[in-house]
């Protein structure tokens, strides 16, 4: 087997380099916050490079025959699917909902009824058909487990609309690819969602997850061990392009105007509905049948940006989103800051509680890191729910906010992979991330946090606050300029 090496320095320690050599193949924002990157330099086609952002088939391909130097990076786990593909991140959890009602009690079980009941077709056929016997006239949404953007989607609520889909499946039972063309989950649709303005919406929220196994010699686990986990403070809610309503469900599955599509909330322009919608939009919409299941009008509305722009309400300067900090200040003002405080809290409950899911069964590497984009779902009793777990989030910016947004994402994840070795490793905040998990609960008082449940601990958390990272980051390498000259 031929084995291709990156970042060899012949001895250099990283901190020693003069230039930091990257990849990427991905032209959006990433790009731009790479090149603009002091001592960074990009690399072509198959020159060394130190770090390299690389999409999810590079990896498939190349991972398990590139040799890497100790400083070197990458921007997914071997086996991210685990938590990234709808049907494992639900295999995931129910494992974990399991092993934590057999250690800990069914009471701390139930901190993992964040996501819908969910069964994988078509092996779990059998078993999705009993429970839809047991609660006749809900609404259920089918999703492909391995598509992204809303690609594939569709609600139904009579068993005869997915028939169709599962003869066509059976038929496909030879393939023995890595990941099957189309497995679907069949998962009950949150039917009370919270509206604003009479718009469904889900939330993006970005988590970053280092690996930092300390763990050494030849019984090395590679696993989140310890886990370490960051939350960033700014996300945005997405919203739809038109009013909610479950009325439009008919005897055939639907046309999927229930997931979040975005646009302009904006009290002086008129809320769009689906009869204004362009003939481009129509045109757009014809061309995403479904493949081959044979339903008729199984029609799938896209959830990118390229859908939205043909929008009578598309705006391109505002975009499509509400940041999460605005978002927060509504429910405040709607609901009151103490239970802001608890959904948020729940929130982080999800976040961690599903890394926990896959703990023992992601490959770690001290080479990789991922950065997840989380869909949250807020129902009327302000739950949140888990939609699914992105290991490729979207960094192609749609408006100057949302360009603002991504690029300081990106320099902040960049700050915290710390190619340049600048951090002590103690840090609890760089930029706009908050370090919320290493090994345990991070408190955002100082000291060791009091988990005994008689203090009042708090979570190392700010999702939607205040963002100052500028003035943090400045404070912070002020601060590490000083202890290395000190210890110098």
């Amino acid at each position: 087997q031929n084995y291709k090496g990156h970042g060899l320095s012949k001895g250099k320690e990283r901190e020693q380099r003069a230039s930091i050599r990257f990849k990427t193949t991905l032209m959006n924002t990433l790009m731009d916050v790479l090149r603009h990157r002091p001592g960074w330099v990009e690399v072509k086609d198959e020159g060394e490079w130190d770090f390299y952002w690389c999409d999810v088939s590079w990896l498939r391909e190349n991972f398990d025959h590139t040799y890497m130097d100790e400083h070197v990076r990458i921007s997914h786990f071997r086996n991210h699917y685990e938590l990234t593909r709808k049907n494992y991140m639900v295999k995931n959890l129910k494992r974990f909902r399991k092993q934590l009602e057999r250690e800990a009690g069914k009471l701390e079980a139930a901190k993992c009824d964040f996501f819908p009941k969910t069964f994988e077709m078509p092996c779990e056929y059998h078993l999705f058909v009993e429970e839809f016997r047991k609660n006749p006239g809900i609404t259920w949404i089918m999703k492909p487990v391995a598509r992204s953007q809303g690609k594939g989607i569709f609600l139904f609520r009579k068993l005869k609309d997915i028939m169709d889909w599962r003869k066509d499946a059976r038929s496909s039972d030879d393939q023995k690819e890595e990941i099957p063309v189309e497995n679907y989950v069949a998962q009950r649709y949150i039917e009370n969602p919270y509206l604003i303005g009479g718009r469904k919406f889900d939330l993006r929220v970005y988590v970053l997850v280092m690996s930092v196994s300390n763990k050494t010699g030849p019984l090395l686990q590679r696993w989140y061990i310890p886990l370490r986990a960051w939350l960033y403070r700014d996300g945005f809610a997405r919203f739809s392009n038109t009013r909610f309503t479950l009325s439009s469900i008919d005897d055939q599955c639907i046309l999927e105007s229930h997931l979040p599509i975005p646009c302009v909330l904006c009290p002086t322009r008129p809320l769009a509905g689906p009869e204004r919608a362009p003939p481009s939009y129509n045109v757009l919409l014809r061309a995403c049948r479904m493949p081959s299941f044979g339903l008729g009008t199984g029609d799938v509305h896209l959830t990118n940006v390229a859908v939205q722009k043909t929008s009578p309400d598309y705006h391109p300067k505002k975009g499509c989103k509400w940041m999460l900090q605005r978002f927060r200040q509504y429910l405040a003002s709607k609901h009151g800051p103490e239970a802001v405080e608890t959904l948020f809290s729940d929130m982080d409950n999800i976040f961690i509680r599903s890394l926990q899911s896959v703990q023992k069964v992601i490959i770690s590497d001290k080479h990789c890191f991922e950065l997840y984009g989380y869909d949250i779902l807020i129902d009327q009793d302000l739950k949140p729910w888990l939609l699914e777990v992105n290991a490729s989030p979207s960094l192609t910016a749609s408006s100057q906010e949302d360009y603002e947004l991504k690029t300081c994402l990106l320099e902040d994840t960049l700050h915290i992979v710390d190619m340049e070795a600048r951090l002590t490793g103690r840090e609890k905040r760089v930029g706009g991330f908050d370090l919320m998990w290493n090994d345990g609960p991070v408190s955002r008082e100082e000291g060791t946090p009091d988990l005994s449940g008689m203090g009042s601990f708090v979570t190392n958390t700010h999702l939607g606050c205040i963002n100052d990272r500028k003035i943090q980051l400045r404070q912070l390498f002020h601060s590490l300029q000083g202890q290395k000259k000190a210890s110098g």
